[in-house]
């Protein structure tokens, strides 16, 4: 197992457990509106992913990547995707859908393991198999129990499939790569904040002094999690980076059990069960594969 590979499985595992525990901090900016935090969410990622750019690449690094062809929409794309994951995402998150959340992001790994297969011509090893027809049997019965068409969860785990995918193609260092994401909305959502703000629509004019404080803190945030996404779907194939997640949707699925008290029952847990019954395979395929490349090199 080369080095490489290995910084992208930590990568993965730190970006999934970041994302697992974040519902703690979005539920703790209320009773600032969700929208109001989507368009500071925004702005705030790209300016701290156009002032670390600026600092790591310089200004000639920065343009000179955008002068490949197509690669302006293909950015443009993959911010459009993103954003939409964000502000259905946050809206569920603060409007006690934590667990729907989960459903959601229990369904994309797989979405994002079949665009592997599919446009990128992974390969399958037993482990990875079984895992992925576990948590798929997983997936099922939690879209059998529900017995209606999950509209956020299916929305969720569409959105970020196709964004992982489009980011497999990228192939840059990841704070350059989120800039360019947001530098086109960039603008526009700072145009919002400030109307907003002027109306008294803001989140000066409802939130708490330490909440707009901590309303600062998401661009930091979001830019760190998908910095380690980013590396991670450069280091490791898709395939294993799908199954990877279920870790932030299982955090997730924990809070809104214990910390928000949202509803819960047992076919929801056999589900949850079945799902890491899964990654117990993918954890012992993996720990083979590492086994087995340490005895080819010696």
């Amino acid at each position: 197992m080369d080095i490489n590979y290995k910084k992208g499985i930590f990568y993965a595992l730190a970006c999934s457990i970041l994302w697992g525990i974040l519902p703690i901090y979005w539920q703790a900016l209320r009773p600032i509106e969700s929208s109001v935090i989507i368009f500071y969410r925004i702005f705030l990622v790209g300016l701290v992913c156009l002032i670390g750019s600026l600092i790591l690449y310089g200004r000639d690094e920065i343009t000179k990547h955008l002068k490949v062809k197509g690669a302006r929409l293909k950015y443009f794309m993959a911010g459009l995707l993103i954003t939409a994951n964000w502000s259905i995402y946050i809206w569920a998150v603060n409007a006690d859908h934590v667990i729907q959340t989960c459903v959601g992001y229990y369904i994309e790994p797989l979405m994002v393991s079949v665009f592997g297969i599919i446009f990128f011509k992974e390969k399958l090893t037993k482990y990875k198999l079984t895992a992925l027809v576990l948590a798929m049997a997983g997936v099922v019965v939690m879209l059998v129990h529900f017995m209606e068409v999950p509209l956020i969860a299916l929305t969720l785990a569409i959105t970020f499939a196709t964004y992982a995918a489009v980011k497999k193609s990228f192939n840059l260092p990841s704070v350059l790569s989120l800039f360019y994401e947001t530098m086109y909305l960039m603008i526009p959502a700072l145009i919002v904040i400030i109307y907003l703000e002027v109306t008294g629509q803001g989140a000066l004019g409802v939130g708490e002094p330490y909440q707009y404080g901590l309303l600062m803190l998401c661009g930091p945030i979001t830019a760190l999690t998908l910095a380690f996404f980013a590396e991670a779907a450069n280091k490791v194939p898709l395939v294993t980076l799908g199954i990877i997640e279920y870790v932030s949707p299982s955090l997730a699925l924990i809070l809104g059990i214990f910390v928000f008290k949202e509803p819960f029952d047992l076919v929801q847990f056999i589900a949850f069960v079945i799902v890491w019954i899964g990654l117990v395979f993918f954890t012992m395929g993996e720990a083979k594969e590492s086994k087995n490349d340490k005895l080819q090199q010696n």
